[in-house]
């Protein structure tokens, strides 16, 4: 399973998330505790905010993260006020730069840890369902690109639960032989958006911080620090908007 940290909040140095702290999403990479693989290596992505650009800056490559020379030096230059990083173990998809999240539609970005079994099923269906736009828009082959375009499609911006519930429905074929586990953040530039989701309510873990010491927040997979207790667990089958440091919970079908 991957591995995911994002932040909101005033503006900071990328590596105050991504490679700074004592469970940062580099030292995931190597060492996550709360996922069936202990590494994930398939390469990374960030995606971040800043200077009021509405359409994010993206970094991925195939490499394992703790081996990109670039990214610590990036980490430490880039400052925004939201970003999303990720770094993947791969279940669905060759390991190629087209396949590492986070992907992006116009505005938004889109990490993805868990896994949609059926894919390879109801993939064509989904295909022929993406409006010309989102058809074009895929590069990659992973049923997370996927998903990320189907809820574009869908109307996410609109009326997010709805588009949700509409998917989750989708995904949820009569023949599904192993579960649907999803985890995801978007973000449109403004607000972190966050789910938890599976048919055997064995979702892949995600947390949202309290308030951290520069004044932001967090969502990630696993807490980022030793004080476990400024961190609660993203509940299953509810959103979670995480906006100008506010939190609303909106709870799907």
């Amino acid at each position: 399973m991957c591995r995911i940290a994002t932040y909101q909040g005033p503006a900071i140095p990328l590596e105050n998330i991504i490679t700074g702290p004592a469970n940062s999403l580099l030292t995931q990479s190597q060492h996550a505790n709360e996922a069936k693989l202990e590494v994930n290596g398939d390469g990374f992505g960030i995606a971040w905010y800043a200077d009021h650009q509405q359409r994010p800056g993206l970094y991925r490559d195939v490499l394992p993260a703790w081996s990109d020379g670039n990214l610590t030096s990036l980490c430490r230059m880039i400052t925004a006020e939201l970003f999303l990083g990720h770094v993947r173990a791969s279940t669905m998809g060759e390991t190629s730069r087209a396949n590492c999240h986070p992907f992006t539609f116009d505005k938004w970005s889109f990490c993805h840890n868990g896994q949609i079994p059926a894919f390879p099923k109801i993939r064509r269906a989904l295909e022929a369902a993406l409006p010309d736009a989102h058809y074009m828009a895929r590069k990659g082959t992973t049923d997370s690109e996927m998903l990320f375009l189907t809820l574009m499609a869908g109307g996410f911006e609109a009326d997010p639960v709805c588009a949700l519930n509409r998917v989750l429905t989708r995904l949820a074929t009569s023949d599904m032989k192993a579960p649907n586990r999803i985890t995801c953040v978007l973000s449109d530039g403004d607000a972190l958006y966050a789910f938890r989701h599976a048919s055997d309510k064995k979702a892949p873990t995600l947390y949202i911080s309290d308030e951290l010491d520069n004044g932001g927040r967090s969502f990630s997979s696993e807490p980022l620090e030793g004080c476990r207790n400024r961190w609660t667990e993203v509940p299953q089958d509810t959103l979670v908007i995480l906006r100008n440091g506010k939190r609303q919970d909106l709870a799907l079908a």
